[in-house]
């Protein structure tokens, strides 16, 4: 990659993490950028990018010269009618990945007494069945996974877990396409139309849902909320309340959709590892964890600077924007052996930072963990046959952040 050599401020012309190439497989460019500069900026995307390992956990360990105020703002300037219609109906405030403390330590303590272990231990059978009732519906011939459970079965989950009705998820899904593009990558202008007139209509419904739990609470992580709020309305109020689930219902699902589709594909890759799996399904749970290292669904992520700071011996400025490369971090030799290698049997897993790390650590990633654990396991049990089919075209969605195949075509015995 081309490489301005500039004292104490390297720059990569010709990085662009919106390239088809980089777009259909980041990671040899990823490596070379790790081994060339700590950190380098990238006027493709007008970021600072840092490429290794200590750097990116010493970033997210300290937010007080990191904020996460850009986590979810678009990464290039919207048009005038996009901000028109954002204006006019969508009115989210940061609350979760894009605040910083005091307001997030306080809205992140009651959001943790929402994901108690007793509250997601009691989604694992309903995962279980909404996961069997997929795979039941699943007949032998040619079968895009994506559609057919990597999608909704965290689709799901995540609407049965904030409280949302059976009978809105298939109106929600529709509302959440191509959601991922509007900040982290590159939309048209009618892309923007469109996307930002369907969060609206997303963010209505949240205010109209979160309204009725507040009612009328019944037992889901709203009400959770909800009764936090009638104990101490400054504790959190009814309009944090909308952000977290309007937040937390995109979030939670097409991560955990682009997660299970990477783990899938990669096993049924690595055939004996696949095939290791399936004689002895414990090692389900080392999958989970290898995929999260070597192919995560979250492959970078953003921060801004409070303040100058000298990452690896470069000098990066105040208010610079930050691109923190996870999927490099997470093949960084320095921590993994053999990190190019996919290996459910590595024992040196569980370093890696695909849910982050310090105040920002993902709070939904033991439900992430559990519903690919539980789709890898069913999968094992009831299609140990089943092969990737050859030569298909995999395509990702275009963005800085988020990786996972949009179809994945296996053939089902």
């Amino acid at each position: 990659m081309a490489m301005t050599d500039m004292t104490s401020c390297p720059v990569h012309q010709s990085f662009d993490p919106l390239a088809e190439p980089y777009l259909a497989d980041p990671y040899p460019d990823m490596t070379a950028v790790r081994e060339e500069v700590p950190a380098f900026y990238a006027p493709s995307i007008d970021m600072w990018v840092i490429t290794r390992y200590d750097d990116i956990e010493s970033a997210f360990k300290d937010p007080g010269t990191f904020s996460a105020a850009v986590g979810q703002r678009p990464v290039f300037p919207l048009t005038d009618e996009a901000r028109a219609i954002i204006a006019g109906g969508f009115h989210a405030s940061p609350v979760m990945s894009d605040c910083d403390p005091p307001k997030h330590t306080r809205i992140r303590r009651h959001n943790l007494k929402g994901f108690s272990a007793r509250r997601v231990s009691v989604l694992e059978p309903k995962v279980w069945a909404k996961a069997t009732q997929l795979v039941d519906d699943i007949r032998p011939g040619r079968v895009d996974l994506v559609p057919a459970l990597t999608y909704p079965l965290p689709a799901y989950m995540i609407f049965t877990f904030i409280g949302f009705p059976d009978e809105d998820m298939d109106m929600l899904k529709s509302w959440c396409g191509n959601r991922i593009a509007f900040s982290w990558g590159r939309p048209s202008p009618e892309e923007q139309r469109e996307i930002a007139t369907n969060m609206v209509h997303y963010w209505r419904y949240c205010e109209e849902f979160v309204a009725k739990r507040a009612a009328d609470p019944v037992d889901d992580f709203t009400s959770d909320l909800i009764r936090i709020h009638r104990e101490d309305p400054e504790a959190i109020s009814l309009e944090e309340i909308t952000n977290v689930a309007y937040g937390l219902s995109f979030a939670g699902h097409e991560t955990t959709t682009n997660f299970t589709g990477n783990a899938i594909r990669q096993l049924l890759s690595h055939r004996e590892q696949w095939d290791a799996l399936c004689a002895d399904r414990s090692l389900v749970t080392a999958a989970v964890e290898e995929t999260l290292r070597y192919d995560s669904s979250i492959i970078a992520w953003r921060r801004i600077t409070t303040r100058p700071v000298t990452v690896g011996g470069v000098e990066i400025p105040a208010d610079a924007k930050i691109l923190l490369l996870l999927g490099a971090a997470n093949r960084d030799p320095k921590y993994f052996s053999a990190p190019e290698d996919y290996d459910i049997m590595r024992g040196d897993v569980r370093a890696h930072l695909a849910f982050g790390k310090g105040i920002h650590y993902c709070i939904g990633a033991a439900l992430a963990r559990m519903e690919a654990r539980i789709a890898l396991d069913l999968l094992a049990q009831r299609a140990p046959g089943m092969r990737l089919v050859e030569d298909q075209e995999l395509t990702f969605p275009a963005n800085v952040s988020f990786r996972g195949p949009k179809h994945l075509l296996v053939d089902w015995p």
